[in-house]
C-alpha cells in the first residue's frame, strides 16, 4: 500500500490523550467536596509530589488556530482583579488541605492565553505570595511559562528569573508572513530572534518554540524556511503541533477556508520535511510532535525512561497530583480528573463565594487506571504491556496496524515500530474502550495525521 493510501487510512478523528479517559468522555461523579477528599488523600501521603499549573486566559487579539480557552481583551485593568480571584482559590485550598504546603512542589508553569498578558509588576504580584508559601522540593523546583513573543519584554523575563524561572516556551507557529496573516498573527523573525537571545542573557537554562504544521496556506517551501529558521535559533526543546482543525468547537476557525488548509499525505509530508531538518541539526525525536537537543533535561528523561505526559504536555518530572489554578484549569490526581469552569465570569462569582468552581470531573474506575498508564506508556516510550484479559480485544483492533508493519507484538508486549510513529494516536485508539463504546461521537476530535 502506498504512503499516500496509508495517510487516508488512517487519518482518522483522534485524540491527543493528554488524558484517559479524554475530556469528553468524563463521567462525573465528582463534585466540590469529593474533589476535596480526593486531594486530602492525596495530600496525606508522605512520600507524594505535586505539580501547578495557572491558567491565564487574556490575549489582546485572536489567533484564529488557536484551540485554547481564551479571553480576547486590551483591558489590562482586569490583571488585578484576576490576579486576587486566584489567590482566592488557593486560600480555599489552603483551608480544606491541611498538607498542602508541607509536601513538595516539584513544577509550577503558566500557560494560556498569554501569561505576560500581565505587567511584569503583576507578574510577581501572582506569583510571590504562591511561591512565598510553598515547599519547593528537594532537587529543586522548576519554573516555566508560555510567552508571546509581540508580547514579552525583557522586563518580563528579568522579573520571571527572579522569581526563580527557568524554562520559556515561546509561541512561533510559522515564520512566513502569509500564513501569519490567516492566522491572524503577525511575528516577524527578528522579534522571536531577540525574545530567543535575552532569555539566554538572563540564563533561562530551557528555550522551547511551539511551531505548527498544516496551517492555511502552508507549503513544503513555507515549512522547509520554518524549520530551518527554527533551527538556526537552536531553541533547545522544539514542539511541532498538527493543527486541530475544529470549527465546530472554535468558530474563528471559519476565518479561512478548508480550501486553504493542507490535508491528509501533503499535511504529513510537511511534518516530515519540518522532522528531517529538526533531526539532521540534532535535534532528538521524542514521544508525539516533540524534539529536543541531547543536552536539554526533556532528552534525558526520554532516555532514562522518566519522560511524563500530561496536561501541561510532556515534561521530564512525574508527579502524583497536579493542581490547577484559574478559569478552566485541569486538575488531576491517581484517583481522578476535575476541571473548574470555563467561563471567566462563572468562575469568578464562584471563587468569590467561597466555593471551589467545580465544572466537571470524572473518577476513574480501575480499568480506567490501568489503560491509563498504557496509553502514558505508548506516549512517552512507543510500547507497553497488554493483559490476558485485554489481549483479544486489543489484537483485534491493532491488527491492521500489525499488518501494515506499525506494530509489533512480543510476548505481553505492544511495540510501535519507527514507520509506526506518526500513527501513535491510532495505537493509542485501540486501548481506549469508552472511545469504541460511542464511536459515532469522534467527530469532536480533530484528525490525528
Amino acid at each position: 500500500m502506498s504512503q499516500k493510501d496509508l495517510i487516508k487510512k488512517y487519518d482518522v478523528p483522534a485524540p491527543r490523550y493528554t488524558s484517559y479517559p479524554t475530556v469528553p468522555y468524563w463521567e462525573g461523579g465528582l463534585d466540590s467536596s469529593r474533589w476535596i477528599d480526593e486531594l486530602t488523600q492525596s495530600f496525606a501521603e508522605s512520600t507524594m509530589s505535586w505539580s501547578m499549573y495557572l491558567h491565564i486566559p487574556f490575549c489582546e487579539t485572536l489567533c484564529t488556530f488557536c484551540g485554547c480557552n481564551t479571553s480576547i481583551t486590551k483591558d489590562h485593568s482586569k490583571e488585578e482583579g484576576y490576579i486576587a480571584t486566584i489567590h482566592q482559590e488557593w486560600n480555599l485550598y489552603l483551608k480544606a488541605i491541611d498538607n498542602l504546603i508541607r509536601r513538595p512542589l516539584r513544577e509550577i508553569h503558566l500557560g494560556g492565553g498569554t501569561p505576560t498578558f500581565l505587567s511584569p509588576e503583576n507578574l510577581e504580584n501572582l506569583l510571590k505570595p504562591l511561591l512565598g508559601q510553598v515547599q519547593a522540593d528537594p532537587k529543586g523546583l522548576e519554573c516555566s511559562i508560555e510567552v508571546d513573543p509581540r508580547r514579552t519584554t525583557r522586563e518580563h523575563l528579568t522579573s520571571l528569573k527572579k522569581l526563580g524561572f527557568t524554562r520559556v516556551s515561546m509561541g512561533v507557529q510559522d515564520f512566513e508572513p502569509e500564513v501569519q496573516r490567516l492566522v491572524n498573527r503577525i511575528q516577524p523573525l527578528e522579534m522571536t530572534a531577540d525574545l530567543t537571545q535575552c532569555a539566554r542573557d538572563l540564563g533561562f537554562k530551557s528555550v522551547n518554540f511551539d511551531l505548527i504544521y498544516g496551517l492555511p496556506k502552508q507549503t513544503a517551501a513555507s515549512i522547509k524556511k520554518t524549520a530551518s529558521l527554527t533551527v538556526g535559533l537552536r531553541p533547545d526543546r522544539i514542539a511541532l503541533y498538527s493543527y486541530a482543525h475544529v470549527p465546530w468547537i472554535k468558530p474563528a476557525q471559519r476565518l479561512f477556508t478548508e480550501a486553504d488548509l493542507p490535508v491528509g499525505d501533503e499535511k504529513r509530508a510537511l511534518y516530515e520535511i519540518a522532522r528531517d531538518i529538526l533531526i539532521a541539526a540534532g535535534y532528538v525525536e521524542i514521544g508525539m510532535d516533540h524534539f529536543a537537543l541531547k543536552t536539554d533535561s526533556l532528552y534525558k528523561s526520554f532516555v532514562n525512561s522518566e519522560l511524563h505526559r500530561n496536561f501541561m504536555g510532556y515534561t521530564d518530572r512525574r508527579t502524583n497530583v497536579l493542581l490547577g489554578l484559574g478559569v478552566s484549569a485541569i486538575s488531576e490526581t491517581l484517583n481522578c480528573f476535575h476541571q473548574n469552569e470555563k467561563v471567566l465570569p462563572v468562575y469568578s462569582r464562584k471563587i468569590a463565594s467561597g466555593e471551589m468552581a467545580t465544572f466537571r470531573g470524572h473518577l476513574l474506575t480501575s480499568d480506567d487506571k490501568r489503560v491509563r498508564e498504557q496509553i502514558l506508556q505508548l506516549m512517552t516510550r512507543g510500547e507497553t504491556k497488554i493483559q490476558r484479559d485485554q489481549s483479544p480485544e486489543i489484537l483485534e483492533t491493532l491488527a491492521p496496524m500489525i499488518a501494515d508493519g506499525f506494530i509489533e507484538i512480543n510476548e505481553d508486549t505492544v511495540k510501535l515500530t519507527q514507520s509506526g510513529r506518526p500513527f501513535l494516536r491510532n495505537a493509542c485508539m485501540a486501548f481506549d474502550r469508552r472511545l469504541r463504546a460511542k464511536q459515532s461521537q469522534t467527530k469532536i476530535f480533530s484528525q490525528s495525521l
